[in-house]
C-alpha cells in the first residue's frame, strides 16, 4: 500500500487513526497499541503477505537476543555476535546473494545458477534499526522488556518501509507517553500540512522528473549533450523530491498519532561540501553509519590519526554505498563519496577558503555526476551519459536514427529532448527546482516549530493536496523501496 494511493489516504489511514484513538478513549492503551501493531503489519502485508513471516521472524529473534544480552551479561559477546550474524546474514542472503554469485562466476569462470531472490520490502531499514538496538542493548543503553513495545518500535507503519531510521531512545518514550494517547488537533493540522507537502513533492514534482530521467537512462547511447544534462539533473531532483517527499509524508502521518519522527533532510542541495551534504541528506542513515560503523571501525584501527580517520571514512562510505544496492554502481558511488569527504577534510585542514558559491557549484556538480552512477543500470550506461555530457553535440545527430527506439509504443525516441520539449516542462521544472531547493530559507521540517495556521496556510495546504490527489491515478512507487 502506497502513501500516494487512494486506498491509503481515504481508507487505511482514517480507519487506523479513528480506531486507535477510539480504543485509547473507550478501552485501554494496550488495546490501542495492539491495534496499531496489527494495522502496521497489515500495511506491510499489503505488498506481499509472503514477507510477513520474515519480518515476524526478525522481530522475534532480535527481541529474544536483546533479552539474553540483558539477562546473561557473561555471555553477551556471544549473543551480540549471534545477533549481528543473524541480521547481516538475513540481509546478505536476500539482498546480495545473486550479486555474490555473479561476481564469483565472473572471477572464477564458474556457472553457479542465480537464486533470483526478490528483495523483501523494507528489509534494509528494519534490519539497521534492530542492529542498532542490539548494539545498544549490549552497551547497557536500553532495557526494554515489553515485547509489544519493541514490536511497535520496529513496525510503526509511517516509517517502516523507507525510514527515517529511528532510534529506540527517541521513539519508545513517545509510545508510552500519555500525551500520545489523546487527540491533538494542532498535531493533526500540522501533520496534514506536512503530509500534503510530501505528497506534492512526490506525485507532482518527483514523478514529473521520473519520466524524463527514466527515458534518458533507457537510451543512453543516443543522448546528445543537452539531453544528457537534462537526464542527470532530472534524476538528481527526482531522487531528492521522491525521498524527501516520502519522509515528509511519514513525519506528517506520525504526527497524527502524536509521534514525532526525526528529521531526515535539511535542504541538502544547499551544501557547500560533501561533509555538509551528508549532515543534511538522509540524516538518520548518516547517524547510523557514524555511530555503528565508522566509530567502531576507527577504534579497531588502534591509535587514532587523521589518516586512519580518512581511511575509516572511505570504508564507511563503501559500506553505505553497498547498503543501497547489490551492484558495482553503488559500490563506486559509495567509494567516490568517501574519497570526496576525505578530500573535503584535507581541504579544511589547509584552512583555505572558497567563495560560498564556488563551493556550492563544485559540490552540487559532484553530486549530480555521482547520482548518474547511482541511477545507471550499468557502469557502461553511466559512461555513455558522461560521454554525452562532456563531449556530445548540442543538436541531434540524425545518423543515429538506425538506433532509434520507441517510447510508449508510438513516439519516435531518437531525440529524447524533442519529446520532452513537446511537454514544455523540462527547463522550467529544473529552474523551479533550483528555486525550491536553494531559494527558500525554510524547508518542510524546519517549518513545523514555527508554523502559523491562518487562511494562507489553509489555502496553500488545500491547493497542494487537491492538485496531488488529482494525479494519484498515475500510481508510482517510491525510489527507496528498491534499497
Amino acid at each position: 500500500m502506497l502513501f500516494n494511493s487512494y486506498e491509503f489516504i481515504f481508507l487505511f489511514l482514517p480507519v487506523a487513526f479513528g480506531v486507535y484513538f477510539f480504543l485509547n478513549a473507550k478501552f485501554s492503551p494496550l488495546s490501542a497499541k495492539i491495534w496499531i501493531i496489527f494495522a502496521s503489519l497489515f500495511f506491510y502485508s499489503w505488498w506481499n503477505i509472503n514477507y510477513l513471516p520474515l519480518i515476524t521472524l526478525s522481530i522475534l529473534v532480535n527481541f529474544f537476543i536483546s533479552q539474553a544480552l540483558m539477562d546473561k551479561p557473561r555471555s553477551k559477546k556471544f549473543y551480540l555476535l549471534a545477533g549481528l550474524t543473524f541480521n547481516i546474514g538475513l540481509l546478505g542472503y536476500f539482498k546480495y546473494m545473486d550479486f555474490f554469485i555473479k561476481n564469483l562466476n565472473w572471477g572464477f569462470n564458474t556457472d553457479i545458477p542465480l537464486l533470483h531472490l526478490a528483495l523483501p520490502l523494507a528489509i534494509s531499514f528494519y534490519t539497521l534499526q534492530q542492529i542498532a538496538y542490539l548494539v545498544d542493548s549490549y552497551g547497557g543503553l536500553v532495557k526494554e522488556r515489553n515485547f509489544l513495545d519493541y514490536t511497535l518500535f520496529v513496525t510503526f507503519f509511517p516509517q517502516l518501509i523507507a525510514g527515517p531510521i529511528v532510534h529506540h531512545k527517541e521513539m519508545m518514550p513517545q509510545f508510552s507517553s500519555l500525551e500520545a494517547k489523546v487527540i491533538n488537533y494542532k498535531n493533526i493540522a500540522t501533520g496534514l500540512l506536512v503530509f500534503s507537502i510530501g505528497l506534492f513533492k512526490k506525485v507532482v514534482i518527483a514523478d514529473t522528473f521520473a519520466k524524463w530521467a527514466s527515458a534518458g537512462h533507457a537510451n543512453t547511447e543516443v543522448l546528445n549533450l543537452l539531453e544528457a544534462w537534462a537526464t542527470s539533473l532530472s534524476y538528481t531532483f527526482q531522487l531528492y523530491f521522491d525521498f524527501s517527499g516520502y519522509t515528509d509524508m511519514a513525519i506528517g502521518i506520525a504526527l497524527l498519532f502524536n509521534i514525532k519522527l526525526p528529521q531526515n533532510f535539511n535542504s541538502p542541495y544547499k551544501s557547500t561540501g560533501l561533509i555538509d551534504f551528508w549532515q543534511r541528506w538522509h540524516m538518520t542513515l548518516t547517524r547510523f553509519i557514524t555511530t555503528y560503523i565508522y566509530k567502531p571501525f576507527l577504534k579497531s584501527l588502534g591509535k587514532i590519526s587523521f589518516e586512519k580517520a580518512m581511511f575509516a571514512t572511505v570504508f564507511t562510505m563503501f559500506i553505505a554505498g553497498l547498503w543501497h544496492g547489490a551492484a558495482w554502481t553503488f559500490v563506486i558511488f559509495g567509494i567516490l563519496h568517501g574519497l570526496a569527504i576525505a578530500i573535503n577534510h584535507y581541504w579544511k585542514k589547509t584552512k583555505l577558503k572558497l567563495h560560498i558559491w564556488l563551493a556550492w557549484f563544485i559540490t552540487f556538480n559532484f553530486l549530480n555526476l555521482s547520482f548518474v552512477i547511482f541511477r545507471a543500470e550499468s557502469i557502461e550506461k553511466a559512461i555513455n551519459i558522461f560521454t554525452a555530457m562532456f563531449t556530445g553535440t548540442f543538436i541531434l545527430n540524425y545518423r543515429w536514427y538506425d538506433k532509434l527506439k520507441f517510447l510508449d509504443g508510438h513516439i519516435e525516441f531518437g531525440a529524447w529532448m524533442q519529446h520532452v520539449q513537446g511537454d514544455k516542462y523540462t527547463l522550467l521544472a529544473i529552474i523551479f527546482s533550483f528555486i525550491l531547493t536553494l531559494g527558500l530559507k525554510i524547508n518542510s521540517t524546519t517549518i513545523i516549530p514555527i508554523l502559523q495556521f491562518n487562511k494562507l496556510t489553509l489555502f496553500v495546504g488545500t491547493l497542494m493536496l487537491t492538485f496531488s490527489l488529482l494525479k494519484l491515478h498515475q500510481v508510482s512507487e517510491f525510489l527507496y523501496f528498491n534499497f
